[in-house]
């Protein structure tokens, strides 16, 4: 079973897309901000991490830095789902290493294909 991380704050993005990973046979886990994120990393690699920009403690760029300073973890697909849309938030987030920067307002079947062609490589 494909796991996934995901790290946003908003409750309603966090509900839409647990469900939908579920239902596309995801073992699932959820971080509500950066510092959640990084301690269930301590006994969990997931097959990718879907982590907003903006969240309270640690944000996705911090959190982001922090998962490609470890041994363990910096082979591990990171895509970004933010609402931070401006072409220098795409290419920091690029630049820090995510392998795809998504933003919001999303389509739930785009996000599932995007997620499943990324970990299919």
């Amino acid at each position: 079973m494909k796991k996934i991380i995901i790290v946003d704050d908003e409750p309603n993005i966090v509900m839409t897309l647990e469900y939908t990973f579920k239902k596309h046979n995801f073992e699932v886990y959820i971080a509500r901000d950066g510092s959640e994120a990084l301690e269930i990393l301590k006994s969990v690699i997931p097959d990718v991490i879907m982590l907003d920009v903006m969240m309270p403690k640690v944000d996705g760029y911090q959190t982001l830095k922090l998962i490609k300073e470890n041994k363990q973890l910096k082979h591990t697909k990171v895509v970004f789902l933010t609402a931070k849309n401006k072409a220098s938030d795409i290419e920091k987030g690029l630049k820090l290493g995510a392998d795809k920067y998504l933003t919001k307002p999303f389509s739930v079947k785009k996000i599932v294909s995007e997620i499943n062609a990324l970990i299919a490589d």
